[in-house]
């Protein structure tokens, strides 16, 4: 008995108990037109899965039986945030598909001097809901059960005013400059935390990257070629995670 679907759902999960999915999660199940009787994986964004079997498929509601659950049995390798320039047009949401599949903890979209994306109120809401989703898809489709945290784009000075490190976080920023140090040597010994600045097409502008610099990011680099927005930071996370 395996089950070969696995579908986000909305909804606390419990041992032996019959449950009426969520519209979204309805809707996929419909979908893929499982039938009762067929087997499937839920998750919710806690450490772990359940195998659940479909009762009922009707036109409004989807009930399933969950019948066992399995934690995880892998952990990270640490927490990672990244901080990045939101780039423009889809490449976000590619970023945000591969860095969930590589297991990032958290990405924080930030609206920098060079950021053309711009989001507001109820633009960057829709952006944030649609960002998860997407993450949350990546995470059915990798086999990953916890969901990264997606905050709500932000401006440069407002991610500033409440950034707050922990004391065993190491913070890096992607950079262009000479003296920035190799990345591929400092991946080697990650701490137990990592936060990652990177910017947008164009990269952070001069201004940018010194404070962050003043406020302890250590400025690295990915070699001698110069990577898309979307892509550095991915590199990075392959590396870590």
């Amino acid at each position: 008995m395996s089950a070969k679907v696995r579908v986000f759902v909305r909804s606390p999960l419990h041992v032996d108990s019959v449950l009426s999915l969520d519209e979204e999660a309805a809707r996929h199940v419909q979908v893929l037109r499982l039938q009762p009787g067929m087997w499937l994986e839920l998750f919710n964004g806690d450490d772990g899965s359940y195998l659940a079997q479909v009762q009922h498929m009707g036109r409004q509601q989807v009930q399933v039986h969950v019948h066992s659950f399995s934690p995880d049995v892998a952990s990270l390798a640490c927490r990672t945030q990244l901080v990045v320039g939101m780039p423009a047009n889809e490449r976000m949401d590619w970023l945000v598909e591969k860095a969930t599949e590589l297991g990032v903890s958290r990405i924080t979209p930030l609206m920098t001097q060079r950021t053309v994306l711009k989001l507001q109120d109820e633009r960057a809401l829709k952006r944030q809901q649609h960002w998860l989703g997407i993450a949350q898809s990546a995470c059915a489709q990798s086999g990953r059960n916890r969901v990264p945290q997606i905050d709500l784009p932000q401006t440069w000075s407002a991610w500033w005013s409440q950034h707050k490190p922990g004391s065993d976080t190491q913070q890096f920023v992607l950079s262009l400059q000479s003296h920035a140090r190799p990345w591929r040597e400092l991946a080697r010994t990650p701490a137990a935390a990592v936060c990652v600045l990177s910017g947008p097409e164009g990269g952070l502008s001069e201004e940018e990257e010194s404070l962050a610099i003043a406020n302890g990011f250590v400025p690295v680099s990915l070699g001698a070629h110069t990577l898309r927005a979307e892509t550095a930071p991915l590199v990075v996370l392959s590396q870590l995670l």
